[in-house]
């Protein structure tokens, strides 16, 4: 029971029957492990937007990390509630942190920048096994352009192309997301509550490998992509410029 003092049974070598450990061999217990897959890399692509604004998308490092992280917190601090960016953010945050805090599982991270070098958005997922896939959340720093459906076809291209997996599980905070990645891509449900996401316990979406080759991948072909990326591109993606989301955002302010 907690609380309870207990006499010690044995004679020990315990000062004062205390022990103490290494934080270094706590950490072993703390970290979770790292699955080799992930080390399969995403080659980067370049997507058109709306009005002809183009997009790269690769895979974030952990040097873009603490750029995500400081915008995500100016999105916390304008209490946007609309369309849950204030929870999507908060999140996120916690999210993308665990990665530098060496506390989440199999997480990677991918983000969008424009040919400005405007960081335009970011996308997050991790496996829960070699077979299955969880979408964590899909965040847009640039409003109107169309950004979000690319950004999100680009993680689950990873999983299924590179990963290998067989289903991809997300869960939805907005109608926004529920709109453009359930109802546009096909998404199934799993029973309820025998299923449930880790993202609050909601209701398990779903696509299969099959949903991805035979649908989605037709369907939204458009969106996919084309690689390779020109060098010009690419160099102006390798250090993305923050955006100003308050100008983004302003008309959300109460």
């Amino acid at each position: 029971m907690c609380g309870t003092m207990y006499e010690i049974p044995v004679r020990t070598t315990l000062k004062d029957g205390k022990y103490s450990v290494y934080a270094q061999w706590v950490e072993a217990f703390l970290r979770p492990p790292r699955s080799p897959l992930l080390d399969r890399p995403f080659e980067p692509k370049l997507v058109e937007l709306r009005n002809g604004r183009k997009m790269v998308i690769r895979m974030a490092t952990e040097k873009d990390l603490p750029l995500i992280l400081d915008v995500l917190r100016d999105m916390i601090n304008l209490q946007i509630d609309v369309d849950f960016f204030d929870l999507v953010a908060a999140r996120t945050y916690a999210e993308i942190l665990a990665i530098l805090r060496k506390r989440i599982k199999d997480e990677w991270v991918m983000i969008g920048v424009l040919d400005d070098g405007t960081l335009a958005g970011q996308v997050n997922a991790r496996l829960w096994n070699d077979k299955i896939a969880i979408s964590l959340h899909t965040i847009v720093f640039k409003r109107r352009l169309g950004a979000g459906l690319p950004m999100y076809l680009a993680k689950m291209e990873y999983a299924f192309e590179t990963l290998g997996v067989e289903e991809w599980w997300p869960t939805f905070e907005s109608y926004y997301g529920f709109r453009e990645f359930v109802l546009k891509l096909g998404t199934h449900m799993k029973p309820y509550p025998e299923y449930q996401h880790e993202l609050g316990g909601a209701t398990v979406f779903y696509n299969t490998r099959a949903d991805w080759d035979n649908y989605i991948k037709p369907t939204w072909k458009e969106l996919l992509g084309t690689r390779p990326v020109p060098e010009e591109l690419l160099k102006i993606a390798e250090n993305p410029k923050k955006p100003d989301v308050k100008e983004e955002f302003g008309d959300f302010l109460k």
